[in-house]
């Protein structure tokens, strides 16, 4: 593979949300580029990340830059976020509703930097359109979460609604990442299996597949599983940020088996602690020896 300026290069809304747990609120920083850059850093790689935000919440990106993160961020009217409810008896479900949206990414704000991966991880509909997944697919291999393109703003609420450019859109994704839902929904599959299947028929070469079990890699034909196990789920937002950016970091050096696997254990350690995962591969090395035992 060439050189490279960064390792991954990630685009997508930094986003101010609010966990109300119980009726209890936090702001807290999220979005894919957030999670996901954290967890490359501490993976020993070189990230950088595209972005629009509020200029009053640049501050919060010094989180990131003390990581390491390379940043590129463009002031926007106001910064993405979205109101995630939860009742502590049950992680697993929660009610998203939208807070702001920062708009579009031009192309105009995709830097000259090159990278080995681009992934687009966007939080909500309209952040990136089809022809900038067309221009970063011509610089290089795309991940993609599906997410930022199914998830749409409907007044006070966040709803899922097919994407109608999905086909081409795809044929130009070389890793995307599904949840359970998005993969029920768009291929009209309950079976993971399947539904991957199907959705590998659109071009992506590496599906990851996500649910509250574990995460489910189709690549090159075959199917690898790993579980999630985590102690508790106190750090449950962000979990398929987390995992999708460790399968990423990983499957640069190693096969699709081999970052399913790290993945899974990253993703279980990440879930038992709010934020993004700042542990060692040495902790995550033990949760997959353990498994072994």
């Amino acid at each position: 593979m060439k050189c490279s300026d960064v390792d991954i290069l990630m685009v997508g809304h930094f986003a101010k949300d609010r966990v109300v747990v119980d009726g209890k609120a936090e702001i807290t920083s999220g979005g894919g580029v957030y999670y996901g850059s954290v967890v490359l850093r501490r993976l020993g790689l070189r990230v950088a990340i595209v972005t629009r935000l509020r200029r009053d919440d640049f501050a919060r990106l010094d989180e990131l830059r003390a990581e390491g993160v390379e940043i590129f961020a463009t002031p926007a009217p106001e910064t993405s976020g979205i109101d995630n409810y939860y009742h502590s008896a049950d992680m697993e479900r929660r009610i998203c509703k939208p807070l702001g949206f920062a708009g579009a990414i031009s192309a105009s704000e995709i830097p000259a930097v090159s990278a080995r991966i681009y992934a687009i991880v966007p939080i909500i509909a309209g952040e990136i359109d089809l022809a900038l997944l067309k221009a970063l697919a011509a610089r290089g291999p795309v991940a993609l979460d599906i997410q930022g393109f199914v998830r749409v703003r409907e007044g006070d609420d966040l709803v899922f609604r097919p994407w109608k450019e999905m086909a081409e859109g795809l044929a130009h994704v070389t890793y995307l990442k599904v949840d359970r839902t998005e993969a029920e929904h768009l291929t009209g599959e309950t079976e993971l299996e399947r539904a991957a299947r199907r959705l590998g028929e659109y071009g992506p070469r590496e599906i990851v597949l996500t649910q509250s079990a574990g995460v489910t890699v189709l690549a090159d034909g075959r199917v690898y599983q790993a579980p999630f196990t985590p102690r508790g789920l106190a750090g449950r937002t962000g979990r398929g940020d987390t995992c999708f950016a460790a399968y990423l970091g990983r499957r640069l050096t190693a096969s699709p088996e081999d970052a399913c696997r790290l993945a899974a254990a990253i993703t279980t350690l990440k879930q038992e602690t709010p934020g993004p995962w700042r542990g060692t591969l040495a902790e995550a090395d033990a949760v997959m020896l353990s498994r072994r035992a």
